[in-house]
């Protein structure tokens, strides 16, 4: 058979770059650090500075780089492994947690949430916001949907609203006996409040992770977070610990 047309084309050069700068940043960076300027680099690998900015921006979208305004171009910090297997079974809030609660409050949730929670369309739940941070900045924003009925005494808690009142849920809901959980993945794109507090453009590519918690036969709650597609890699994982993951891995640390 005859070679095909996109087989004949060859690589492009600012791809290849981007392998040479890769290994680059494995054996001569650590996380955080600043990367030369682009006329420095362009000229120490011998290309146009063209070609070079599409191998940084190729770095920066698979998290290899973050290029911040007034700061110039670094190391990004390993990427935070998004578990999707189905050996972790917690309730948010149990020890361990990554994640810290910023605020609660009682309001509508959306049709679909409202739907999967099995209340009534114009029925208040309590909903806690939470953030988790890896090496000082924002990975990731979560929605936590918690029906009143999951947590009958919290009218009973005086509780301030913001941290203190997600707390108090957190603690409640977790007097339920967790009977099991499922968890779907799929890709977006952030909302213009998300990408705020993940310090993205609105549109920028995420990681949607939604879970369901199940107790007493129902859903007890149910969790929306949105991952940093650029800084997050979903891991899978049985009770030996056997992870895939999508990103290469580091050597800085």
């Amino acid at each position: 058979m005859g070679t095909t047309q996109l087989e004949s084309v060859p690589e492009p050069k600012y791809w290849h770059l981007k392998t040479v700068l890769s290994e680059a940043l494995d054996s001569e960076f650590s996380v955080g650090e600043i990367l030369p300027n682009e006329r420095d680099l362009a000229a120490r690998f011998g290309v146009a500075r063209a070609t070079l900015r599409q191998a940084l921006e190729q770095l920066e979208l698979e998290g290899r780089l973050q290029r911040r305004r007034g700061v110039g171009t670094t190391v990004a910090p390993p990427r935070v492994g998004v578990a999707v297997g189905t050996e972790q079974h917690a309730w948010p809030g149990a020890p361990g947690d990554a994640w810290q609660p910023v605020d609660s409050a009682l309001a509508t949730p959306p049709a679909a949430v409202a739907a999967a929670l099995e209340t009534g369309s114009d029925e208040p739940v309590h909903i806690v916001r939470r953030s988790r941070m890896s090496h000082g900045q924002h990975v990731a924003t979560e929605l936590l949907y918690v029906p009143a009925g999951s947590v009958p005494d919290l009218t009973a808690i005086d509780a301030p609203s913001g941290a203190a009142r997600a707390r108090a849920v957190l603690r409640e809901v977790q007097h339920l006996e967790l009977e099991g959980q499922d968890r779907a993945v799929e890709l977006g794109s952030a909302r213009a409040d998300d990408a705020k507090e993940l310090d993205r453009l609105p549109g920028s590519p995420v990681l949607v992770v939604t879970t369901r918690f199940i107790a007493r036969g129902r859903t007890a709650a149910l969790s929306v977070a949105t991952y940093r597609a650029d800084t997050c890699r979903l891991t899978f994982g049985d009770s030996a610990g056997v992870e895939i993951h999508h990103a290469p891995e580091r050597q800085a640390s």
